[in-house]
């Protein structure tokens, strides 16, 4: 019988899962998105359409791609395209729903460091890089973002700025000429935020099983606020467990291959 015990890691992936809807463009990033994106596939949305940066549109991956250029991506996917393509047609073209991206760093306004930890000249850490990141935050209809919590995640500042959100808060994000709404979940593996709808702060809205406000304060960077209607993240059920374990486990065995 399935255990029905799980991790908050696992209610993460869930929950995320849970974001996206049957028959959504999703444009999906590499890592926790990744395995989100797939896992929603696997349950409740068999009509997802993933597309990834390599050009890759409607990829049905068995396992889990360890890169954007993995050929588990060309391999299973309905078409493959140029990434002029992507960007230009489908991106730009207002053809994505959903952008679902990771990130090293996360500000109180949902703007996003992949690209160094320290100062720019002489970094602590050097990160991927941008990738296609800004221009998914930009363009796709809305963006959802999961990553772990703690206080070197979500900073009150951040090292580098990769990938603009909200920017500083209230319009400034339309006022830029973004054509999308922006973040609007973050999913981590204590609860979600979501932004106030007029000063676009990340807003704690939703708390896991067994973590406390508190907790979820003491991972911030930044003095967090906690809606007054805190909302409790429901289980995930033993059915949708046995399939994110089997993605990971069928993921492990190909890469120890």
């Amino acid at each position: 019988m399935l255990d029905v015990q799980y991790t908050n890691d696992e209610l993460m992936a869930v929950e995320a899962a849970r974001a996206l809807r049957d028959g959504d463009v999703c444009f999906v990033g590499i890592g926790l998105p990744s395995t989100a994106a797939n896992l929603a596939r696997l349950t409740h949305a068999p009509n997802l359409v993933l597309i990834y940066e390599s050009g890759t549109i409607g990829t049905k991956p068995a396992v889990l791609p360890l890169s954007i250029g993995d050929g588990e991506l060309a391999e299973t996917a309905d078409a493959v395209v140029s990434v002029p393509e992507i960007f230009a047609y489908w991106l730009q073209g207002g053809r994505v729903d959903v952008g679902f991206l990771g990130a090293a760093q996360i500000d109180r306004f949902g703007n996003l460091n992949t690209t160094v930890i320290g100062s720019y000249d002489s970094p602590r850490t050097r990160l991927p890089g941008a990738g296609g990141a800004p221009e998914i935050a930009a363009s796709a209809k809305e963006v959802l973002l999961i990553l772990k919590q703690d206080r070197r995640t979500f900073v009150e500042r951040l090292d580098f700025l990769t990938t603009p959100g909200y920017l500083t808060g209230g319009d400034s994000r339309a006022l830029s000429g973004a054509t999308g709404a922006g973040p609007v979940r973050v999913i981590t593996d204590l609860g979600v935020l979501e932004p106030d709808p007029q000063s676009k702060e990340l807003t704690l809205t939703q708390i896991h099983p067994g973590v406390d406000v508190e907790r979820v304060r003491a991972a911030t960077g930044w003095p967090l606020s906690v809606a007054h209607d805190l909302r409790m993240t429901p289980s995930p059920s033993p059915q949708t467990l046995g399939v994110l374990r089997d993605l990971k486990a069928r993921t492990a065995a190909a890469h120890r291959n």
